[in-house]
């Protein structure tokens, strides 16, 4: 067996719940501290390029359709007629181009604040960054939370915060008090959804507490998706949706079933799944 401590490997430790993480890599391609955050981009001999921010596996080239695809299409097939859409974070693009696989959508602004993550995914990414010039695609490197401050009310149909884990520069994206300003911006029927990290680990608390807090700032229904995701801490990830005005836990079944999108993981049958909770996770939800 290998040694995982030899420099042949990245490797991502999850102190709290005592797991870790491994991939081999060949080469260090890119290793650069930016104003906000520690970047670094690896080849690996399996899973392609890997990115990796303050030490944390954010995406590589072979699974992070799992991801893209999920906090993406779900939102997106559970809104009635998407037209303005606002992802806050999201700098490596990938989200960006799920969102413009739809032709109904008519605009899509990213907001991310850390401009390097999105200069290294053109280096390093390249098929996660070709709908950047896509016309209905605006990329602004700026503060999200001060962004959805300043937008007017009820002017999106969807907002999707495609963030880090809650700490450092995302840890605002996750309080109260933000999700009553996204609440704000989003037209009624508007859909809000946001990474919510692992079922395994945080089901009893990030998770509830995300749900819990979406609910106290007026939103009316919340849903939890998972989903695998082998290169994040336990293998299995979530999105949590919250609607104003409309429950997210349906979703247009038949347009799902019928599109003709370039997809990998996400069909109408993953999307009903999804919704499907296994009993432990309703169980840490039951105090909502």
């Amino acid at each position: 067996m290998s040694d995982l401590r030899d420099d042949q490997w990245f490797t991502e430790v999850f102190d709290s719940h005592g797991s870790a993480f491994s991939l081999k890599i060949s080469e260090k391609l890119l290793d650069v501290q930016s104003q906000y955050q520690h970047l670094e981009v690896y080849a690996t001999e399996t899973y392609g390029n890997l990115m990796v921010l303050d030490g944390c596996v954010m995406l590589t080239d072979r699974d992070n359709f799992l991801y893209h695809e999920m906090i993406a299409h779900p939102a997106l097939f559970t809104h009635q007629d998407p037209k303005r859409v606002v992802i806050i974070g999201g700098g490596d693009c990938g989200t960006l181009k799920e969102v413009l696989r739809h032709p109904g959508v008519e605009k899509v602004t990213q907001i991310d604040i850390d401009e390097e993550v999105t200069r290294a995914s053109e280096r390093f990414f390249p098929s996660l960054v070709e709908a950047n010039n896509d016309p209905r695609a605006e990329l602004l490197f700026a503060d999200g939370v001060k962004w959805v401050d300043d937008a007017p009310d009820e002017s999106i149909d969807v907002l999707i915060i495609d963030s880090t884990d809650p700490v450092g520069p995302a840890a605002g994206l996750f309080k109260t008090d933000f999700l009553k300003r996204c609440q704000r911006i989003l037209k009624s029927g508007g859909v809000m959804v946001q990474q919510s990290e692992s079922p395994l680990y945080h089901s009893g608390s990030i998770i509830r507490e995300l749900r819990n807090d979406m609910l106290k700032a007026g939103f009316d229904s919340v849903a939890t998706l998972p989903f695998p995701q082998p290169v994040y801490p336990s293998g299995w990830w979530s999105v949590t949706l919250a609607g104003k005005g409309l429950d997210v836990n349906a979703f247009r079944e038949q347009a799902a079933a019928s599109h003709d999108l370039p997809l990998e993981y996400y069909s109408v049958e993953a999307h009903r799944g999804a919704l499907a909770l296994p009993p432990f996770m309703r169980k840490a939800f039951a105090a909502e």
